[in-house]
């Protein structure tokens, strides 16, 4: 999938995006914002704030900057916090994840939330997460993997080749996410309907 392709996907599905796909995610996005919620404190970073569907259920005692590379996206979660009056939310930015202009170590968490299958390298995103988080920091992840098996998996696999058509990669591996150097695995827990998407905590390793 290259980033052309993903933004003009992402033009087209924002006006239904919340009443699609979000509704979708919603399991995912309650779970991951919980624990945020419950076990972090500071600044956090949003990976893909997409529509800002998540930014109403972060608590106030957060500092979230959410980054999004689809314009049309942004639009909408920045109009989301105007009427809203998100006060936690400090900023909005249009960016490349796979080039987080942030400087290192910056957030106690990291949230990213359906996005890394639909961004191209995600291998060098995960890398940008684990940079701009600091040491002790928290990646938490909820996303949809390959099935290694069943009906589903082989749907996935069939649907691969039209990743730049639908805007997501449907054979999205777990290693991807679980290789990524300095961050090692904390909670691994799949969540209901019938395990679709995964919650994953990632913890960034202090150096000795």
């Amino acid at each position: 999938m290259d980033i052309k392709a993903v933004e003009s996907s992402y033009a087209r599905w924002a006006p239904v995006y919340d009443k699609t796909f979000g509704a979708i995610t919603n399991v995912g996005r309650r779970r991951a914002v919980g624990y945020v919620n419950e076990h972090r404190s500071g600044r956090v970073l949003e990976v893909g704030v997409g529509t800002g569907l998540s930014l109403p259920l972060y608590k106030s005692h957060l500092k979230v900057t959410g980054i999004d590379f689809s314009e049309d996206m942004l639009k909408k979660a920045m109009k989301r916090v105007e009427e809203h009056d998100l006060d936690h939310v400090e900023t909005l930015r249009q960016m490349d994840a796979r080039a987080l202009d942030f400087p290192d170590a910056t957030f106690d968490t990291v949230s990213a939330m359906h996005v890394l299958s639909v961004v191209p390298d995600p291998e060098q995103v995960m890398g940008e997460i684990a940079r701009v988080l600091k040491p002790g920091g928290k990646v938490v992840i909820t996303n949809h993997f390959l099935r290694e098996q069943g009906v589903l998996a082989f749907l996935e696999r069939v649907s691969a080749p039209f990743a730049n058509v639908l805007g997501w990669h449907s054979d999205f591996e777990i290693d991807t996410v679980l290789g990524a150097d300095h961050l090692s695995v904390e909670h691994h827990q799949p969540l209901p309907p019938f395990g679709l998407m995964t919650f994953l905590v990632l913890s960034k390793i202090k150096p000795v």
